[in-house]
């Protein structure tokens, strides 16, 4: 399954990115292959200043070895080693009219001393950030990821959606992130859902991530804004940070199995603002966005 489900992301990366070029018209992806030196690697790929992407990463890595001691307290196991591949995107917009848009799909397998497979799962989703609410793209969204999600039971999408507005809360600020979408974690085969079918269920949702958001990018790229409104994008885009530094269990796994800090920390977008105290003025479309995000709503 590791094989297997390895092959799939490096495709999946390959399509993924020769998208956004095109979406994009002037930026490119540079390539960075990386090694770590415990075990495993991986292959980053950023775009940086384009016509409509600002900044982005599309990654995927596999990597293995003793799992740290932080790590194994924290599945409460003891002297265990682990694979983990996955890919992880987040892009970034230029205008404010375009959401920010992250997905992520991972596996992973825990083994004991004696090399046998001990623990196993599936994780990901995909999430929408806008900065300028439009209910049609949230609906969109949310619609294709339901779509991606029947096929396989209709109790999951409005589980995976619930779990999304749980998971990217900003628990401090009181508010989402951003307008949610699915996801899911700790994906295990049980006695009526086999780990191929687990796989079959990911990798339909890894496959649905284009249509989900490919559309809104075209929709909203050339729409006109202005200064402020491009002020508000970096102010929201520093909630953004906050909680990826703050909250996501993603960049602490990174972080304390030593993985590659450019590659976590791809995820920063490259111009924020954190002004003191700020409040969007009654009745305008920066507030209707943060009423929005203190008491998530269903799109579906």
């Amino acid at each position: 399954m590791k094989d297997k489900f390895y092959n799939y992301i490096l495709k999946l990366q390959d399509i993924i990115t020769s998208q956004i070029e095109s979406v994009d018209g002037s930026a490119k992806f540079s390539e960075d292959i990386w090694k770590r030196k415990e075990g495993g690697g991986g292959r980053t790929r950023v775009i940086e200043n384009g016509a409509v992407i600002e900044k982005g990463g599309v990654n995927i890595s596999a990597v293995h070895g003793n799992l740290p001691e932080s790590m194994q307290n924290y599945f409460n196991v003891q002297d265990c080693d682990f694979f983990a591949c996955g890919i992880s995107l987040v892009l970034h917009p230029k205008s404010p009219m375009v959401p920010t848009v992250h997905a992520n799909f991972r596996y992973f397998e825990m083994y004991n001393q004696e090399g046998k497979v001990v623990d196993q799962w599936f994780g990901g989703g995909q999430d929408l950030t806008p900065y300028y609410l439009f209910n049609e793209d949230a609906e969109h969204f949310h619609q294709v990821s339901k779509n991606a999600c029947d096929p396989f039971g209709k109790n999951l999408y409005p589980q995976y959606k619930t779990n999304c507005d749980n998971y990217f809360w900003n628990s401090h600020r009181g508010e989402a992130r951003g307008v949610g979408g699915l996801f899911f974690d700790y994906l295990k085969p049980t006695a009526d859902r086999s780990l191929e079918e687990i796989y079959k269920f990911v990798t339909h949702v890894g496959d649905s991530f284009l249509d989900a958001y490919m559309p809104i990018v075209e929709k909203r790229k050339h729409l006109e804004y202005t200064q402020e409104q491009r002020d508000w994008q970096e102010i929201r885009r520093g909630r953004y940070v906050e909680f990826n530094l703050v909250h996501d269990k993603g960049t602490l796994f990174g972080l304390k199995t030593n993985g590659r800090i450019e590659s976590i920390l791809m995820s920063l977008p490259p111009h924020v603002q954190w002004q003191y105290n700020v409040k969007p003025e009654k009745g305008s479309e920066e507030e209707h966005l943060v009423n929005v995000l203190k008491s998530p709503k269903d799109w579906v």
